[in-house]
Formats: C-alpha cells, structure tokens, sequence
C-alpha cells in the first residue's frame, strides 16, 4: 500500500472513530497526535473566580501540617465544596516526614453526580512547602504556594462551581481529591533525594481508598497550573502509565488554542500524587504540570520551592487555559 493510501485509510479511523489515533509517521518514525474531533459545548472557565480561589486559600498562610491554617483552610475547602451540592468525604491520617517528625493530615473527596457510573477523577494537593529550599532568603520558612498547591486547588473549585451551577450538565460524574502532605520530601540539596518522602497523601489515600471499591474511568492531577509563562510538557511517569490520555488531552488543548501553553514534548518523570495512584491503586492518572524548557531539557522554573511563588507568580490566563481545557475532557466525555 503506498503512502497516499496509507494516509487516506488512517483519516478514515479518525472520522469513524471521533477521537485520537497515535500513529508512527512515514517521514520521521515519531510518535504523533492528530484530532480530528469537533469542540462541544462548553460553559466558559472563568480564571476570574479561580484567581480568588487561589488568594483565599493563601489567605490563611502557608498551609504546613498541624498548623492552624491547614485546619482553617481544610474547613473552607469542605464548606465550599458543600455549598455546590457536591458530597464530601474527609480522610484523616497520620504520616511521618522524611526525618521522622510526625504530620497530621486531611484528604478530602468530594463529588458531582454521583450516581454516575463513569467518574473521572480531577487532583491537586492544598498544602504548603515548609521550607523554602530553593530560596537564597529565609530558606527555612515556608512559603505562600500560590502555584505550588494553591493553583490546582483553585482551578478544580472553579470546575466544581461551573458544573453546579449551569444547566448543561456534562454525562459524566466528576470527582475531586485534594491531597495532603504532598510537599513534605527531604530538601533539594540532601546528598540522596528520596522519592517516596514526597506526595504522603496519596501514598495513602492509593492504599485505603476513599469511597470503597471508587474505580473512575481515569484520572488527572494539576499540580502548578496558575504560574506566569507556564509550560505543561508530557511528564515522564504520566507517558510510562497512559500515554494515549496525555496525547488526548493535549490534543483538546491545541483544538482550543492553548498548544503555547500545552507543548507537543516529553520531558522527565517525576514522583508526585498520581505515582501511587497509577501504581498502588492501578488508576490510570496523568499529571499535568509546569516543566519550563532549559538548555535541551526541562527544570521547574525559578519560582519553584522559593518565596517567589506568591500570587504576583499566578496569570490567569494560564488558569484559562488550563480550566477551559478541562471542561471540555469532561464534556467531551
């Protein structure tokens, strides 16, 4: 069969199929995406109502384990979820840091259209770093974490708010896991990083999950989707576990014109809330987060575990993006 016919046969797939189809090109044997499928209706993501999110929660302070602004904002963020109809769960555990300090912490899981039988899951952690390792000043104190945490919390929130409040409601039931005790890990500079000191929260929500028997469809995890010039590669473990969701949800992103923000690239892995996930509780879970290209590779920007992630970092375009793409996976499901 020659190239031409080949081509012909595959655009048939897509049109039949209505979604995404990976395929090896003919002229450089890598890996592609092409989409074909047509935008639904959406509501509109408004970044707005995000932003304020994300400011109440930095609000109460940086977010650290036993402190009184994770009790305080561990509240607001059932109270609010509540307030939309949603049905929330809360999930106490105990956890002990990489240097064996004992932590105190709350997942919550909240829920739209329950009775649904197809879930998707949407994550992020809430809580803060309580150092600054990354910082050339106060390296010791914890940080605001308006991107690092705050940012995926808010644009889930706005989800939850959209979804109750319109009246196209998507076929699919939506659930929300704010995670604790994300980012507690040994700091940058230890002499032998530990992988497993990070993202406790879903450590141990993966192994004692929360409802009983939960199986959604898949999973996406936010984490740092609010800064200024952020850039969401395809992240390493996220590509090892569904490479094929990675694809389609990025597809989404440039069918809405947010390929600038979405890069059609595979960076590294890392250990972050949707490892165990994937791993422990065998649900697929792709991570989306902001991986800044760098001399041939990628870092996490100079924000990263410093001061400066504040709420000067976050642009609401960014959110944008990141929120209207989520709503239409969700309503294209």
């Amino acid at each position: 069969m020659n190239r031409s016919r080949i081509a012909l046969f595959l655009l048939v797939i897509f049109v039949l199929t209505g979604g995404y189809y990976g395929y090896q090109s003919l002229q450089t044997g890598t890996q592609e995406t092409v989409s074909t499928a047509t935008l639904v209706p959406t509501p509109d993501f408004v970044a707005d109502s995000a932003y304020a999110f994300i400011a109440k929660q930095v609000a109460f302070g940086p977010r650290i384990p036993n402190s009184p602004a994770q009790k305080a904002c561990g509240n607001w963020l059932v109270t609010k979820m509540k307030s939309y109809g949603l049905t929330v769960t809360t999930q106490e555990f105990s956890a002990n840091r990489y240097d064996g300090k004992a932590l105190q912490g709350t997942n919550i899981f909240a829920s739209f259209n329950p009775s649904a039988a197809k879930r998707i899951l949407l994550a992020a952690h809430w809580d803060s770093r309580t150092i600054a390792d990354k910082d050339q000043v106060r390296k010791d104190e914890p940080i605001d974490a308006a991107n690092d945490g705050a940012s995926g919390v808010g644009v889930m929130i706005e989800i939850a708010r959209v979804l109750a409040e319109t009246k196209n409601k998507p076929n699919v039931g939506v659930d929300f896991v704010f995670f604790d005790l994300e980012d507690h890990g040994e700091p940058h500079d230890s002499p032998a990083g530990n992988p497993a000191s990070w993202a406790l929260g879903s450590q141990y929500w993966a192994s004692n999950i929360i409802p009983a028997g939960y199986r959604p469809y898949y999973g996406i995890l936010l984490d740092m989707v609010g800064a200024k010039g952020a850039k969401f590669p395809h992240e390493g473990t996220s590509m090892q576990y569904a490479p094929g969701l990675v694809r389609s949800i990025w597809s989404t992103a440039s069918d809405l014109g947010y390929g600038e923000f979405f890069l059609d690239a595979d960076a590294f892995g890392i250990s972050d809330d949707h490892t165990a996930v994937n791993e422990v509780a065998k649900i697929q879970m792709i991570d989306i987060i902001d991986l800044r290209p760098v001399n041939g590779g990628f870092d996490f920007g100079s924000y990263h575990h410093t001061h400066q992630d504040n709420l000067a970092n976050i642009d609401k375009s960014t959110l944008k993006a990141v929120g209207q793409t989520l709503l239409q996976v969700l309503y294209r499901e």
